[in-house]
Order: structure tokens, then sequence, then C-alpha cells
């Protein structure tokens, strides 16, 4: 080393004696310090302490002080750096502590800004060190570290303030900085920068630290100090920087303070921000959509935003437009409720029914109005239109409630009805009535006569709730539907659509006498149907739903005829989302706008509800014939969720076609099926989910045969996927591929497979095939046990293993059918193999119960083989051999073996165990 570096660390080194400054690995590179100048001679050597020169007669504090303050800028870096270090030597003296505190104190004022800065820096690690290891000093960080922060928020030098807002957002995640310190210290001083006489620089940098700092706050401390300052920044005139910063937090402070403030504070606030001059302002406003309207109430969401959420999406910024359709979809999700749409996602992301109703909060609904989705699924029939339709035992009384309308709680009432048969719960298709339907709902009333008009008028008075409007059914139109369901009428769900139809011919003509062969007067499965007025009250209803949707009726026109029409949503937010398959979309906004429609599928169809589905059909078929593979990919990943959202009838219909024609297409969009295939055919019908057997050898062939973590992926699906078959179906499907998984190049994909033969294994014992678990054992032992290549006779001894721990067959059957080919292996040449058949035996062969009680047939030879091992020439078999798993203090590394291809090298048993 040279003469002139030793000397600058000489120099470095004679601060203070016996104080040792230990640096974290991360903060002891030379470039850290400013070192550049230095040779390379100095690149290794490591500040650890600072020696004593001998020159001075000064305490350590002494010396603290003398180079804390020193005329040489470097020092003054080099302690403020190490102060962390120097409070742990300290920290044990309070009297020192405080010393040394108030030193920190002093230095904060240094005329240089990069002595300012490194000081900083240590202010969150010091900070943390107090609250950690030194609760007894609880004022410190308070009176003497948070000054300094603030006032660094003001401090000239744009490094120091940027430092000084970073480790303010530390010590706010971190929980370090108290409410009182927040509002008495640090508020303050922001409020003070946004002011409007506030220097441009430092107030656009405070709104930006106090659009972060909100975030962190609680609601009650944001509502009464920020909140009103936040309101007049969002209509800074001056600073367009300012109303930018504004616009893209304005819906995380929306969501801190809640509905109320929102709609009665924010609300006008955003619609400017939504309408700036600057694109940039209004495509942040887009940007933040979703995250303002799920602080709005469900008026204002429609009433408000969706008007002022169409502006955007006709921007004539394209920009803005771009970052108005990406929200699209996520801007529909909020109108999402589990009241409508039956389901609820749980904070682990599965989405459940939502409890049932009780009957006081649906009675007043019409019968097909009611969210029958929230009923438990084995009791529903679903419709292909996805329409829920009760079973017998779900049947609506007089009064129009649900007679087992009781909390999830309670037991069921049991069937009473003595005509019920289960062939009517799983009846042939009902005649197809469409074309009257579409009577119904085209065909336009005649003009009345004056007499007819007066007597109407007189019908309003003595009921208002039956009061006709233009395009509703003529009686003689809804006469001809009812005779079509005539002859149907012991089916429950006809009886239903009777009642409805025959309150709206009442309606009509409630002077009349209902014609000899109308139905009115049938009943079926001993259920009346005399109509009490609170049935009548419910037609009603039922008749204004018949205007826009043929939906109340039995079986509707197929979603390619149906409307695209729905009341969940504004309209025009369905016909943007539709629109975003178009490929002038692609030209004119987006090149990949048809993504963001295939993500934010699930969420809108979730919000629809079953009952939309043919809404979304066409659009999701669309999308999943796209071109951009990115796009299939997309929906792909989603479709299992997509089939809880819609049910089986729906999936079974619509999701299948398109879930076969992902399994045939690239690589990237089959891994999307493939990760979520258990999810899926979960969901199947058995018949239908059994079809897939055929397919799922497919999944071994990929484009590019290196893709192993395609075949991972499988192993790991299959271990799921068995408990959906039949031990049949296993053996005969499912155990040809995991034997075929066995053997893959790759030991990823080996290991897994291990752990699928085991289960299959498991799975075939349960049932009580102990036949073809005797033949999947002799296959397993022919393939493994005496394979030539030592990774197979490795993998024979771990599947013994995990057969024993998982408890796959009885112990008798182990004994007589694995045990003997796994103690063969005792004596395998190959090291590698013996360590597993060591650790097998030892870890949990032998801590079984049948092996230890007295007369088991196999307790000598076991006994012996252990011995054997224990002995053994490799240092790792006899470890393993000798090993006591009930004090042993190495724990096993990993179930899941890894290994090269080298079995001579003792490297490689260190993975094994």
């Amino acid at each position: 080393m040279s003469t002139a570096c030793l000397l600058r660390w000489n120099f470095v080194f004679c601060i203070i004696a016996g104080l040792s400054l230990y640096f974290e690995d991360g903060h002891d590179d030379m470039d850290d310090f400013g070192f550049d100048d230095y040779s390379s001679e100095c690149d290794g050597i490591r500040i650890t302490a600072f020696l004593d020169a001998g020159q001075d007669n000064l305490t350590p504090l002494g010396r603290l002080e003398k180079y804390a303050f020193s005329d040489n800028t470097f020092n003054r870096q080099i302690v403020a750096r190490g102060l962390l270090d120097v409070l742990r030597e300290f920290s044990d003296n309070e009297n020192d502590f405080i010393s040394v505190m108030e030193t920190v104190a002093r230095m904060s004022e240094d005329a240089d800004p990069t002595v300012r800065a490194e000081l900083m820096e240590q202010v969150p690690n010091i900070a943390m060190f107090l609250h950690e290891s030194r609760p007894n000093f609880p004022a410190a960080f308070s009176r003497y570290l948070v000054p300094i922060v603030v006032r660094y928020l003001t401090d000239p030098n744009n490094q120091v303030r940027k430092t000084s807002q970073a480790a303010l957002l530390v010590l706010l995640e971190q929980g370090l900085i108290c409410k009182a310190d927040m509002e008495t210290k640090v508020c303050p001083v922001l409020l003070d920068l946004t002011e409007p006489s506030s220097d441009d620089d430092y107030k656009i940098e405070a709104v930006a630290i106090l659009c972060k700092v909100v975030t962190m706050l609680s609601k009650d401390t944001v509502e009464h100090l920020l909140l009103p300052r936040f309101c007049d920044l969002c209509s800074d005139a001056r600073l367009f920087q300012v109303r930018k910063v504004c616009a893209t937090n304005f819906g995380e402070i929306c969501s801190i303070v809640g509905q109320e403030s929102t709609e009665k504070l924010l609300m006008s606030k955003f619609f400017n921000l939504c309408s700036d001059s600057l694109w940039g302002i209004r495509k942040a406003c887009a940007e933040c959509f979703m995250t303002v309207s799920n602080s709005t109430s469900p008026e204002v969401r429609r009433s408000k935003l969706s008007p002022l959420f169409i502006n955007l999406i006709s921007d004539q910024s394209r920009w803005v437009r771009q970052a108005a359709f990406q929200s699209l979809g996520r801007f529909i999700s909020t109108f999402a409720s589990p009241s409508s749409t039956g389901l609820h996602f749980r904070e682990d992301g599965a989405l459940p029914e939502v409890p049932r109703c009780t009957p006081d909060r649906q009675d007043h609904l019409p019968f097909e109005k009611r969210t029958f989705n929230q009923i438990d699924d084995s009791r529903v029939l679903h419709f292909c239109d996805g329409r829920a339709t009760p079973s017998p035992e779900h049947v609506p009384s007089a009064d129009g409630e649900d007679v087992d309308s009781f909390e999830e709680n309670r037991s069921p009432v049991p069937q009473t009805d003595e005509n019920f048969n289960s062939f009517n719960y799983w009846r042939p298709p009902l005649p197809d009535i469409s074309e009257e339907l579409e009577m119904l709902n085209c065909e336009k009333s005649e003009e009345v006569t004056e007499k007819e008009e007066t007597e109407e008028e007189e019908h309003q008075e003595s009921s208002s709730d039956s009061k006709p409007s233009p395009g509703k059914a003529t009686s003689d139109q809804i006469q001809k539907v009812l005779d079509c369901l005539t002859p149907h009428i012991a089916d429950p769900d006809v009886q239903v659509q009777v009642q409805v139809l025959s309150a709206a011919l009442k309606a009509a003509h409630p002077t009349e006498e209902p014609p000899e062969d109308s139905p009115e007067g049938l009943s079926g499965d001993g259920i009346s149907i005399d109509l009490q007025p609170e049935m009548e009250d419910a037609s009603t209803d039922q008749e204004e739903t018949m205007e826009i949707s043929p939906d109340a009726c039995l079986h509707s026109p197929t979603s390619e005829d149906k409307p695209k029409i729905q009341n969940v949503i504004p309209q025009q937010l369905l016909d943007q989302y539709l629109s975003m398959t178009d490929p002038a979309r692609a030209q004119t906004v987006d090149t990949e706008i048809a993504k963001h429609c295939a993500f934010s599928l699930p969420g809108v169809a979730l919000t629809l509800g079953r009952q939309n589905w043919h809404c979304l059909k066409d659009t999701y078929e669309t999308l999943a014939t796209d071109v951009q593979w990115k796009v299939r990919r997309t929906l792909a990943f989603s479709i299992h969720e997509l089939a809880v959202i819609l049910g089986d009838q729906l999936t079974a219909a619509d999701l299948v076609p398109i879930f076969n024609g992902f399994l045939k297409d690239l690589d990237e969009v089959r891994i999307g099926v493939l990760k979520h295939l258990y999810d899926f055919l979960k969901l199947l019908h058995a018949d239908k989910r059994r079809e897939y057997l055929y397919q799922l050898q497919e999944f071994m062939v990929t484009d590019n045969s290196r893709n192993w973590r395609f075949r991972y992926e499988l192993a790991e699906q299959l271990i799921l996927i068995i408990e959906l078959y039949s031990h049949y179906d296993v053996y005969d499907y499912l155990r040809q591929i995991a034997l075929t998984l066995c053997s893959d190049k790759v030991s990823e994909v080996r290991w897994i497979s291990y752990k699928l033969v085991v289960e299959i294994l498991q799975k075939l014992y349960a049932c009580g095939a102990d036949d073809l678990g005797l033949n999947f054992i002799n296959e397993l032992t022919v393939r493994f046990c005496h394979c030539p290549k030592w990774v197979g006779r490795q993998a024979f001894a771990f599947i013994c293993q995990a057969v024993v721990e998982e408890d796959c067959m009885p112990m008798e059957q182990f004994s007589q059918h694995l045990l003997p080919s796994l103690l063969s292996l005792s004596s395998d040449p190959v090291a590698n193999v013996r360590v597993l058949v060591a650790k097998a035996l030892r870890q949990s062969v032998m801590e079984k119960a049948y092996f230890k009680e007295p007369g088991c047939a196999y307790s000598d030879e076991l006994e012996e083989t252990v011995m054997t091992l224990q002995s053994d020439k490799d240092r790792d078999v006899r470890f393993f051999a000798s090993l006591d798993p009930n004090k042993a203090s190495v724990e096993k590394k990993s179930d899941q073996p890894k290994t090269s291809s080298s079995a001579g090298h003792s490297s490689l048993r260190h993975v094994v165990v």
C-alpha cells in the first residue's frame, strides 16, 4: 500500500480512542464515502474503528465533539455516517446517551449540505434502534430527531430536502412518529409550505409529501387538519403540478376520509379535475376513478360518476381515453353487490355464495327478482341463460315468502308435499314460447277508445298498483302465453309463471271473470293459484320487468337474440365496455385495449350477474379467438373464476368449448388453464369432467421440450385432481401419466412426480382397491427398485418413506410388499441410495408402532440393516443411520431432494437429506 494511502487512513482513524464503529456490509464500500480518488490499493480496507493517535488525552465523548465539529468536512461526514454505532456504544449510560443526542442536534445545523444529508440518512436507522432496543429513552426521538426531520423539509438544499422527505415516509410507514408529533410538528410545517404564498418549488414538493402523509394518518387527523387544504390545492389555478399531484392521489384521499366527506367536500373538486385543461390531470383522474367510486354511494356512482366517466372515455386526448378504457372494467366492478350477484370475495380470494336473505328482506320483491342464486346450489336449478329457479321445495307461498328462507344455520324444512317426485326436479325441457314472448315485447298496444280510457281512469283510482303503461302486453297476448303453459301446470316453475301472468290478466280486466279454460282455477302439487293481494302487488312489479326483458317467463330467447340490455349498471358503460373488442378502438385508443377488456371481464361478469351473461357472451367469445396470444392467455388464467361466477350450467354451455380451445393453444395460453385445471374441473359435472381424462395426456406435449415447468405444474395439478375421479379412473389414466413424469429428464419434475405416485397409491388403498394397489406396487418395484440408474433406486427409497409417513397403506401390507425391496437397497453400491435408505428406515419405518410391537417379524431384520448402515464407509450414511429423530439437532433440509448427474461426488449427498 502506498505511503499516501496510509497517511490518509491514519488521519481518518484518529478520531475516538476505544470507540468502535462497525459498519454494515451495505455501507462499507469506498464509493459510499466519496473515496473515488483513492488508489485501488485502498479498496479492500474496511473502517472498523477510530484508532487512538496518542496525540491528545480527550475522552471518547470529547473526541466525538472534536471531530463532529472539525474544520475538515470529511471528518464531519464520517461522524454523521457512524452515528448509529456511536449511539450503540453510549446507550447503556443515559447521561452519555443524552450528550450524544445533543451533539447530533448541533450537527444538524452543519453548514455543509453533504453532512446534513448524511445525518438525515441515519435518522430512520437510529429511530428503529431506539424503538426496538432502547425503550428506556422514549422521548429521545421526539425531542431530538423529529425537529431535525421537520426542519430539513424546508432546507435550502434540494438533496437535503429529498432525504428528509424519504426519511419522513419511512418513519411513518414504520409507525415511529406518534400522533401528537404528526399533528403538532409535521402537519403544521406541511400546511405552511402549501400556503398560496409559499415558494413554488417548496409548494410542489410539500403537496407530494402531504398526499403521501395523508395515507398514513388516521381519518380524524386527515379530516380536521389536512382535508380543507387538500381541497384548496385541487383548485390551484397557478401551478398545474399541484393539481396533478392532487389528481394522482385523489382516490387514496377518498378512501381514507370515507363516503360522507367524499361526497360533501371532494366530489365537486373531482369534477373540476376531470375537466381540467391539461390532459395529464384528466388522465390521472381516469386512473383513480375506481377508488373514488368505491368511496361513494350507489346513487352518486350511477347518477354523477357514470356520466363523468363517459366524458373521459370520449376525451379529445388519446392518452385520457386510453386510461379511461383501462379503468372501465374496474369502474364497472364497483357496481357489484353481493345481494345481486349472490357471491362475495373472501380474504383468501375465494368466491363463496353469500348467506341467504331472511324473508323480511326479500318478501317485498317480485318473485323473479329475488336472489335465488343465494340459495345452496344443491337445491337450485339454473337455466341456460343463467337465471336461478327454485327447486320444488322452494316454491313460494301465497304471501310471496319462500317456505325455506331460514338462516344458514337452520336445518331446512322437510318436504311435506305428497305429490313431489324427483322426476319434476330433473324434468325434460319445457315448450319453447319464445315467439309469444317476442310478441309481448315487440307489439305495440292498440289505441284505446275514449270509453276504455275512462274505464282505465276509474280503475286507476281503485288500484294504483295495477296501472298499465304504454307498451304493455294486451290481455289477448297474455292469454296466449297462459294457454301455452296450461299443459305443464304440474311443474312448480310453470305455476310461478301462471301466477304472475294471471295477475297481469286480472289487472287488465279486473271486472271480468277468467275464462273457463284459463289455468286460473287450476292447481298443481297442492298449491293454490288463487291470488292474494300481496301476490297481486308483486305481479305488478313483474309486469314492469316484462317491458324490457322476457326473463320473467320460463324460456327466453337465446343469448344471440336477446338484446344486450340490463339494469345493473348504466347501459352506456356496458356499451363502451363491449366496444373494446372493436378493431377500431385498437387503432384510435390503445393497441392492447382487448387485453384490458379480457383482464377485467370476470369483474364485469360478477357485477352483471349470471342473469346478464348474455350481454357478455359474444364479447368473451371474441376475446377468446383474438389474434393476440396475450389476450387469450389473460382469459385462460381467469376462466376458472368466471366459471364460479356463472355456475355449472352456463359453464358447461359457454365456457367448456372455450376451455377446450385453450387446451390446444400455445403453451403461453395452455399454462393459464393448466395452473387452475383443478379449480375448473371441480366445477363441472362428473360426466363432463370425466371427458378430460383422455386429454390430460396432451399436457405432456409442449411446444418447447425444455419447458420443464409446464410438466412440473401438470404434476402439481394431478395431485389435486386425484380427488375428483374414481380410483378406477386414477389407475387407468393418471397412473400412466405419473409414471411418465417420474422418468422426466429434469429432477424437479421427477421429485414432484414421486409425490404424485404416493398420492395415487393412497387413493387406491383408501378406496379399498387393494388389488389395484398391489399391482401398482409391483410396477413401482420393477420400474424403480430394479432400475439400472441409481436415481431410480434412490426414488424408490424416497417413495417408501413417503408411503410410511403419509399412512398410505396398512403397515402389514407395506412390510409384505415394499419393505423387502427397500431393505435390499441397503447394500446398494451408490452412497446416495444408501443415504435415503438409512433416512427412510431410521426416521420413518422404525418409528411406526407396528414395527415396535413385540413379535414383529421384521424387527430383527430392521435392526440388523440399520446396524450395518451405521458402520457404512460413507459418513453421511452413518449419520442418518445413527440419527435419533427425537433428539436430532439437524432438521430435514428438504422433502424434495435434488441431485446432479454425478453419482460419485460426495457433495451430492447433502442435498438429498
